[in-house]
């Protein structure tokens, strides 16, 4: 069986993160496709919040290695302030010495065929690069998303290392992923030298966690005699801001449009949660905002499967990018409703499955004429397509990325396919 290095930051037991999903679940399926997985990550205490509820998941089989890591933010502060040199190219930049060391070791006694580091935290990259470096084992280095992008990172300083770290990625890698086309496009615009290894690798959903989330399904509606619009995962206040939604909201709840209890807006994981009480409170909408701690993974994908409807949001200055929630989002097979810019890669990726409501996220008059589309009972919202569902499996994504390696200790050079997953995956 051939060996793969995985630098990976988010990995249970952290929560908190969609991006773990990626990760764990390429881990899981590997061996399916005659590859070990060999983890390296971060010790515990570098992560904001800690559950074993994913851990419960890892086979006993796995080798998972954890280097000294801190949170500068947390661990470096003093009376709330630290070094801006302690955070860059982030918080979690500590975890490059001991990862190096201890990658150094996995590589002594596993001898892997490749090294996979992924983003985004871009201390990962950093020692993707330096056990590439130093043992010559080939490395691909999975972006997920840009880096250096136009105002990101805001940090003048910080932006220069993201940019030198992208730059020496896209250079040393044999391959670079991406999990849209969009972002794709742009890093071949951006490195034309390097065009021919910048690959796209999307997110997706894995079958045996909605298996377990069906099991524990009661199909009871979440709120009894309304429509529940349920949002899961993390509100950013600039990629994903809730302001013209409840705009939307306190102007229809204004004119008669949506009473208390017609309409619930459920916010599961949010984290920004002061927020979205203050802007429920500034429109007058509290009761119809519902904010709602974290679930376990599990019990959070029944909620999705009893859900009226699910929302996403994103900005138009993340085109580039698509919530890793949207493929869990379609497993769920539930209406979506989208709040996006119609020129991104979110509402292309919907598109793509048959779905048809959007409306700008920085529309109000927008917003408004689809939340009254979803009030509507015989306006239903499309639901996603079977094919497009089917597609979305982690199992195929993990298929796709083993013809990666394959090419890398084969020699062969030829582009890999995209498998298409059967409806059994589904």
């Amino acid at each position: 069986m051939r060996r793969v290095l995985m630098v990976a930051f988010h990995f249970p037991p952290m929560v908190g993160s969609s991006g773990i999903q990626r990760t764990l679940r390429f881990a899981q399926h590997l061996p399916n496709f005659g590859w070990l997985p060999l983890v390296l990550s971060a010790h515990a205490r570098a992560y904001d919040r800690t559950s074993p509820d994913l851990g419960d998941e890892l086979s006993p089989d796995f080798v998972v290695r954890r280097a000294f890591a801190l949170d500068s933010a947390r661990h470096l502060s003093l009376c709330g302030r630290h070094l801006g040199a302690l955070a860059r190219p982030d918080r979690w930049v500590s975890w490059k010495f001991d990862g190096v060391r201890q990658g150094l070791k996995l590589i002594e006694e596993f001898r892997p065929d490749v090294i996979w580091s992924t983003y985004p935290i871009a201390t990962a990259h950093l020692i993707g690069a330096e056990l590439h470096r130093r043992s010559g084992i080939p490395w691909v280095a999975d972006f997920r998303d840009p880096m250096a992008q136009d105002g990101y990172p805001a940090d003048a300083k910080t932006w220069q290392q993201f940019k030198a770290i992208e730059e020496q990625a896209i250079n040393l890698a044999r391959w670079s992923m991406f999990t849209t086309p969009g972002a794709a496009r742009t890093y071949r615009e951006r490195y034309p030298g390097a065009a021919g290894r910048i690959v796209v690798l999307e997110n997706g959903y894995d079958e045996e966690s909605f298996a377990g989330a069906e099991a524990l399904l009661t199909h009871e509606p979440l709120n009894a005699g309304s429509i529940t619009l349920l949002h899961s995962g993390i509100v950013y206040p600039s990629e994903r801001n809730p302001t013209q939604l409840f705009t939307a909201l306190g102007r229809m709840k204004k004119r008669g449009q949506i009473r208390a209890g017609a309409l619930t807006l459920r916010f599961r994981a949010a984290v920004h949660g002061a927020l979205l009480n203050s802007l429920a409170a500034e429109h007058g909408i509290e009761d119809l905002v519902e904010v709602c701690p974290p679930l376990p993974y599990a019990a959070a994908l029944e909620e999705m499967l009893r859900a009226d409807a699910l929302l996403v949001m994103q900005a138009s200055n993340c085109n580039e990018q698509i919530p890793a929630k949207i493929y869990e989002y379609l497993r769920a097979r539930r209406p979506i409703v989208c709040l996006s810019d119609p020129l991104g890669d979110t509402v292309g990726t919907l598109r793509r499955a048959g779905i048809d409501s959007f409306a700008a996220l920085d529309s109000v008059d927008q917003i408004e004429v689809l939340l009254t589309r979803l009030l509507d009972r015989d306006g239903r919202l499309q639901l996603p397509s079977a094919s497009a569902v089917a597609e979305a499996s982690r199992l195929g994504r993990t298929e796709t990325l083993v013809s990666y390696f394959e090419r890398l200790v084969s020699g062969i050079d030829r582009e890999p396919t995209c498998r298409r997953a059967s409806t059994a995956d589904a």
